[in-house]
């Protein structure tokens, strides 16, 4: 048996229905002066000012960024650092959905080190700790409250980037379910798919040869002992309440499917991602349609083409599913896709046939996520894969 594993987490995780209330109490343990980071429509709600009335009361000195926009375009959070720092926070806080979670920690780098958001990309480019970073989800899909990574869109690159760190990690993520009771059925199954993905992603990702700094020179380490469990966990809870957290939104199903995206992130922090989300970084530069919605429209065919790699992976999935073998997985993972409304093709997403080729080039070219999947992907299998998806022809994969 393998025993070498690694998990990566924030100081603090609080988790549970009507844990938002202890906000204040967990902040000011960690500084005076916060700033808020959120979007304009979160700003406008009544939980939202409940929150900030809580933190008020608690002591804390507030300022509120409410500017974050979908994708985090990287302008913005250089211009909302900037603008905060005649405030001098000593605490930032992330309320809101994972764009929120991702523009709170560049905002707390900035804060925390200067110069602009390009200085970072890639992994372990952040040179010390952030200021300290509460994340508070309202949503259940990225994981960010419990992840080493910023994700941002940058025009200048017509692609999504990342800033991966350890430094990263918030210091402490309040998962309070109840913040998603008014989530809309779409968005709850965007995001819901997103956190599946992530844990088959990472319970499936290629395991890499272990050495004494293998943990110290990536961030991203691959299949491991410890991700497993939360992967597994997570695929479980996911599968259990994903698809009544769409149609009827009970309380319950939400807190399992809360519960399940911050396991899945807890995995993925660490195992990270593999070709599904090569493909849908330039993917979702052409369609400018939702991450989630990209990712889970790939993954049945992902998962196709690494079957020949991955059937001990499958009868464990099946095993958490309550399915009766490994060959039920992906058929039953691609018909609750369908069930809750993500697009089957990319044909449906929005992905003309004749920019396959520029994506295959594109997401080949994704070095860090390619060489974590299980089946090795060259640029001819890469468009076998992508021509499958567009059509909906599993058949074309080999």
């Amino acid at each position: 048996m393998d025993h070498f594993g690694t998990i990566r987490a924030p100081r603090e995780i609080l988790f549970g229905p009507g844990q938002r209330r202890a906000l204040g109490a967990v902040a000011v343990r960690l500084g005076r002066r916060a700033l808020v980071v959120t979007d304009a429509r979160l700003a406008a709600e009544g939980e939202f000012q409940a929150i900030l009335a809580d933190l008020a009361q608690a002591g804390l000195v507030l300022r509120v960024e409410s500017g974050t926009l979908p994708d985090v375009p990287v302008e913005t959070a250089e211009t909302a650092a900037e603008a905060a720092r005649s405030f001098a926070p000593d605490l930032v806080i992330g309320v809101g959905g994972g764009s929120c979670l991702d523009m709170a920690k560049c905002v707390a780098l900035l804060l925390a080190h200067g110069g602009r958001p390009q200085d970072y990309y890639g992994e372990l480019k952040v040179p010390g700790p952030i200021l300290p970073l509460i994340a508070v989800p309202t949503t259940a899909g990225t994981g960010s409250e419990v992840t080493p990574v910023a994700v941002l869109s940058d025009a200048a690159r017509s692609l999504k980037v990342g800033i991966s760190s350890p430094h990263l990690i918030p210091a402490a993520a309040i998962c309070d379910p109840d913040l998603t009771l008014t989530c809309p059925a779409g968005l709850t199954a965007i995001a819901g798919a997103d956190a599946l993905t992530h844990a088959i992603e990472a319970f499936t990702a290629r395991r890499r040869p272990v050495t004494d700094l293998l943990t110290q020179e990536r961030v991203f380490i691959g299949k491991n002992a410890i991700s497993d469990q939360f992967a597994l966990t997570a695929i479980n809870l996911l599968w259990q309440g994903l698809e009544a957290a769409c149609t009827d939104g009970n309380a319950e199903a939400r807190a399992l499917v809360m519960r399940g995206a911050t396991f899945a992130g807890l995995a993925f922090g660490v195992a990270g991602t593999a070709a599904a989300h090569a493909i849908q970084y330039p993917v979702g530069a052409l369609t400018h349609t939702a991450h989630g919605a990209g990712v889970a429209c790939l993954m049945p065919y992902v998962m196709v083409w690494n079957r020949p790699d991955i059937g001990p992976e499958l009868d464990q999935m099946a095993a958490a599913m309550g399915l009766p073998s490994g060959g039920a997985v992906i058929p039953a993972i691609t018909a609750l896709f369908a069930r809750i409304g993500i697009p089957p093709t990319l044909s449906a997403l929005g992905l003309k046939a004749g920019r396959i080729a520029w994506v295959a080039e594109q997401s080949c070219g994704i070095e860090r996520l390619i060489q974590n999947n299980p089946r090795p992907l060259d640029p001819a299998g890469m468009t076998r894969l992508l021509q499958a998806a567009h059509s909906g022809d599993f058949g074309l994969i080999a």
